[in-house]
């Protein structure tokens, strides 16, 4: 993978295309503007988009093109933060070591917040289809708004409520994983590997490696949640085994999906699958 200081040039790029999409002094209320920035600007990893535009680096390397789906990913990947934080939801204090925005900002304001970055995401995706129209543009929005709803990650969280306090099987629990935590994973990686040129085949390979990946970083995000907190009450990962079952199960759907990068020999993977590797084996 890259070195750190490379992966800061991503996290510069990705971040001056944020704010250049924030309309600077064109927001209606100066209220959600500050509770807009101060839910983007977390010193967040950038790790969806990062996995945007190295997908398109698989195909192409000039990045620009990929940088409004980058940003607009990560514009919907916070909104979906802040509307998890939520008293009606997750009802969360701090994140990433700060207030949650509707701590700060109230709920109203909050769920405002998330609302206009969701539909931000999509201004800032058709802004740039629009100037200069292609289909693969097009494809690339269609598969981030099917990722991001009621198909996905909307439809996921859903689930995961509609789960609490109830005794789930194992395939419920995946489907709720696919949903919450695969699906913009996915969308992040076909996204900018569709905006490359991506074959159709490469689309599909990337697509199932995408949903391991997925599945796998959230097994592993379950079991450092339960070393952290000490809660073994909610619906994981740790509910159907023992933590050196599932550390074994994260290994077998990892290996499967470095696997799938084997098979795409005519492409320079490694930076996806040495992410693999990271993720899967991240203690924090």
């Amino acid at each position: 993978m890259k070195s750190t200081n490379q992966m800061e040039e991503y996290i510069a790029l990705i971040d001056e295309s944020l704010r250049n999409a924030l309309y600077p002094g064109q927001m209606l209320s100066e209220d959600l503007s500050r509770a807009i920035e101060y839910s983007l600007f977390t010193g967040g990893k950038r790790l969806r988009p990062i996995m945007t535009l190295k997908a398109y680096e698989l195909y192409d390397n000039y990045i620009h093109n990929a940088m409004p789906f980058a940003a607009a990913i990560e514009m919907i990947h916070t909104y979906s933060l802040i509307h998890d934080d939520l008293p009606a939801m997750d009802n969360d204090d701090l994140r990433r070591g700060r207030p949650t925005t509707h701590k700060v900002y109230g709920d109203a304001n909050a769920i405002l917040a998330g609302d206009a970055l969701l539909n931000l995401a999509f201004e800032t995706m058709l802004k740039w289809s629009v100037k200069k129209p292609d289909e693969r543009k097009n494809r690339a929005m269609y598969e981030i708004a099917i990722a991001s709803g009621q198909c996905g990650m909307v439809g996921g969280q859903v689930l995961d409520i509609k789960a609490e306090n109830k005794t789930i099987t194992e395939e419920e629990l995946f489907k709720i994983y696919k949903g919450k935590t695969a699906a913009l994973i996915k969308a992040s990686i076909l996204s900018g590997a569709i905006v490359g040129g991506a074959s159709e085949n490469d689309i599909e390979a990337l697509r199932k490696f995408s949903i391991k990946l997925g599945l796998a970083y959230q097994m592993q995000d379950d079991i450092l949640d339960d070393i952290e907190d000490e809660k073994i009450d909610k619906n994981t990962i740790l509910k159907f085994y023992s933590k050196e079952e599932a550390i074994k199960k994260i290994e077998i759907i990892s290996n499967e999906a470095l696997e799938i990068l084997d098979s795409l020999s005519h492409l320079n993977t490694e930076f996806f699958k040495d992410l693999t590797l990271k993720l899967v084996n991240r203690t924090i």
